[in-house]
């Protein structure tokens, strides 16, 4: 098992809008809403997550949210201004306590319960790094998949797919379908030369034979893949399988593997948000020239045209 959803029940109507509005201001990755004939689901996707199996020796009060986060005060602070109030908090805002742990009850009767480790600004921005995130709103891909072992291909395309949906960019997707795995590096750098996608996800599967082919087009799938991310510029997601059995093959389609066209997916995503913030922005070719004084060979000619007006 490669990943796992974790659902939330909250006890009314009115709680579930709570929570998400909770979650939302914690910084949990919001999704779409989805909405059937008995139920509403909202995703979010942290940006790290750990599922943990615990067994208390003491009895407590079993929560129906439990989180355990990286900034306890900051989260105090944002339920607060919510209207909810703190409750059991264990060590309250004295700094002097490594841990902070406290307590919510929604209006309905939802009991949210929030763990953290404190650690000071100066620790937190000399350990953070810019990464991209799950949030694929906003942003166009295409899905470049091969033809050819397409009994596994297709399941890797249904993986990129629910991805791509799960972080809430499945409603701009262009699929091109080509003929083999070699065939999709030429495709892919088609589609990033129009600079209409944020990320291309590429997918194929190759199979080992008893001769060299395999190794011969296996090199330049890869190499033609990754020289048309580097010199286009837009980020390829590799989610090609070099299997050598049609058994790994299944189970990388999303059997005990896994599924490579979600990761793949989620890759693409990820890069798509990274390359928006590092690339530069351009600069206004209105302001960039107003106020900048004329050339002092620009000067020269204005003083002569008005000194020829004036013979």
């Amino acid at each position: 098992m490669k990943w796992v959803s974790i659902a939330v029940q909250a006890k009314t109507q009115e709680d579930f809008t709570l929570l998400t509005k909770l979650l939302a201001g914690l910084g949990f990755g919001k999704g779409e809403l989805e909405r059937y004939p008995h139920l509403r689901l909202q995703s979010f996707t942290p940006t790290g997550s750990v599922l943990e199996v615990v067994h208390r020796k003491t009895e407590r009060g079993h929560p129906d949210l439990e989180l355990m986060i990286s900034d306890p005060d900051t989260a105090a602070d944002v339920l607060k201004r919510m209207g909810l109030e703190i409750l059991d908090d264990q060590s309250g805002p004295d700094p002097r306590h490594s841990i902070r742990s406290f307590g919510v009850r929604l209006p309905g009767g939802t009991k949210v319960f929030v763990t953290g480790v404190r650690t000071s600004v100066a620790a937190e921005r000399a350990n953070a790094g810019l990464a991209g995130a799950l949030n694929a709103k906003g942003k166009r891909f295409a899905i470049v998949v091969s033809r050819f072992n397409s009994f596994i291909t297709e399941r890797l395309l249904a993986g990129a797919i629910d991805g791509l949906a799960r972080c809430g960019g499945a409603y701009d997707v262009e699929i091109v379908r080509v003929p083999g795995s070699f065939e999709i590096p030429s495709a892919a750098r088609t589609l990033a030369e129009t600079k209409k996608y944020d990320a291309i996800i590429c997918i194929g599967c190759l199979l080992r034979g008893d001769t060299a082919h395999y190794d011969v087009i296996v090199n330049e799938v890869t190499r033609g893949i990754g020289q048309s991310a580097q010199e286009t510029g837009v980020p390829h997601a590799f989610g090609v399988l070099t299997c050598d059995t049609l058994e790994q093959a299944i189970d990388r389609a999303g059997l005990k593997m896994g599924n490579k066209g979600f990761e793949a997916a989620l890759a693409a995503v990820e890069m798509a948000s990274l390359t928006s913030d590092l690339r530069p922005r351009t600069p206004d070719p209105g302001r960039a020239t107003s106020g900048r004084r004329p050339s002092r060979q620009g000067r020269s000619k204005k003083q002569s045209a008005k000194r020829n007006s004036a013979r």
